[in-house]
């Protein structure tokens, strides 16, 4: 998406709340929807619309908070929460610092991920047009619940916010609710913020008391209806956390479709909004892809396939029920069905890697195949490679791990066991049956099978004894 880049403007993200509602160790805004913390989309937002670092207030668990942000926000401590209105005034103490005077300061909230950078454009046009001291953003929710009712006069001018907790029987049938979302002068923003008060039910300092104090000092204050409230939801719950992805998700989803992707049931996918696929892929139902995986053009990814940081090339065929991770597949390769590809897996063009296959910190040359019920770890498999059905390579020893190295062209018959550390030379071929624990030439054949024995009429005499035995 194209930045709006608004040059004169600060941002504050006020994210200090813990969340007692998510009943959780950890921070809300930590929380993650769609492969990111849920702050990572606030920041997203306050990068489109300023050209400046945001400054983002941080109370509980700030550490782990600064650590996950880094370098993307300045940050401003308010030691203990005492409201929304104690909170920017700690920011605004970072701006009246670097003479922000005359600049406007747009509020965010950091669990409110769902805003789209054009709201915030029209509800910063909209501020500028009408010279408001303050422009807020509402919306109409289905159910209000706890937000804050926004109360208007007869001429319809925003007269003041009453919390839910403090709002009366009236009031709380009022269907336009605060969204958090605040545009100020900065003028009319850093010295009023001192004259707020803790006469409420919360014994709190809240931000929206500011619009009695500007309405009686006479200055305007505008808002303008988010056209869809999902864009001011706020995550204070599990449910609200389910909400919020599941919109995230939809918009990953469209985007994708829209870049040239086909799903089959796209209600059914769980795709991360850190995760690329090129055009003309086909995605079936119930595919879940997470993480910094990227798909390339003209793949097939089957029903129950799971990838998590996965690489995979262009004309990939991923068969139902594959699971990858940390593993990279080139192009024109075949997974599946019920293939594992744990982590380290890197695997050429034109490999197959057949069902029930497992596969770990394994490279697969050109052109490779292990075709079903086989476990490679810990090997370099060459190019044309050929492994048989039920070979493994015991690449553990209790201690360390072994590498087994297969060159071109080797042919390795079914129910192998590759004894680690093991080298099978160049276009070598291995029996059916056998366990090779010593290096093998190249070109040569290698067997370790028990002889075979026919015993005649054997079959016959031990029916023959059985019978006698019932008969005693």
């Amino acid at each position: 998406m194209t930045a709006l880049m608004n040059t004169n403007l600060d941002v504050i993200i006020l994210a200090a709340g813990l969340g007692t509602r998510m009943k959780s160790a950890t921070i809300k805004i930590l929380h993650r929807a769609a492969g990111r913390p849920i702050i990572d989309y606030v920041l997203d937002l306050a990068g489109q619309v300023s050209d400046r670092p945001p400054i983002m207030v941080v109370g509980h668990q700030r550490e782990a908070v600064q650590a996950s942000v880094g370098g993307r926000a300045r940050f401003a401590i308010q030691e203990s929460q005492k409201g929304t209105g104690h909170a920017v005034l700690q920011a605004a103490e970072i701006l009246e610092k670097e003479s922000s005077t005359g600049r406007q300061v747009l509020i965010l909230s950091g669990d409110v991920p769902l805003t789209y950078p054009e709201t915030l454009q029209q509800l910063i046009d909209e501020h500028q047009r009408s010279q408001n001291a303050l422009t807020l953003l509402t919306m109409k929710p289905a159910d209000p619940g706890m937000y804050g009712r926004v109360v208007r006069d007869a001429g319809g001018a925003v007269i003041r916010i009453v919390e839910a907790k403090d709002a009366t029987d009236e009031e709380k049938k009022i269907g336009e609710v605060n969204a958090g979302i605040y545009v100020f002068d900065s003028a009319h923003l850093f010295g009023n913020l001192r004259n707020l008060s803790t006469n409420n039910s919360q014994g709190e300092y809240y931000l929206t008391d500011l619009l009695a104090l500007l309405r009686d000092s006479g200055h305007r204050i505008g808002a303008i209806v988010a056209s869809d409230p999902i864009e001011a939801l706020g995550v204070n719950s599990r449910a609200e956390l389910a909400t919020v992805e599941g919109e995230i998700q939809r918009r990953v989803v469209t985007k994708l479709m829209s870049d040239g992707v086909t799903f089959r049931n796209p209600a059914t996918v769980v795709i991360d909004s850190t995760v690329s696929i090129g055009n003309d892929s086909v995605v079936y139902p119930y595919v879940t892809i997470e993480g910094a995986t990227t798909i390339g053009s003209r793949c097939v990814i089957e029903p129950g396939v799971h990838l998590i940081n996965a690489t995979v090339g262009d004309d990939v065929h991923l068969k139902t029920g594959t699971v990858a991770e940390d593993a990279l597949i080139e192009n024109e390769a075949s997974i599946g069905p019920y293939a594992h590809l744990r982590p380290g897996t890197r695997l050429g063009r034109h490999v197959k890697i057949g069902n029930f296959v497992e596969t770990k910190k394994s490279i697969f040359g050109e052109g490779a195949k292990a075709s079903h019920l086989a476990y490679i770890g810990d090997a370099e498999v060459g190019a044309d490679v050929n492994i048989g059905a039920g070979t493994i390579t015991c690449n553990y020893d209790g201690v360390n791990k072994h590498k087994t190295v297969l060159e071109d062209g080797v042919f390795i018959g079914s129910d192998t066991q590759l004894v680690a550390p093991v080298r099978v030379g160049k276009g070598a071929y291995v029996g059916a049956g056998s366990t090779i624990t010593k290096d093998v030439p190249a070109g040569a054949l290698a067997l370790s099978r028990t002889p075979q024995r026919i015993i005649a009429g054997w079959a016959a005499r031990k029916r023959e004894d059985r019978s006698k035995e019932k008969t005693k």
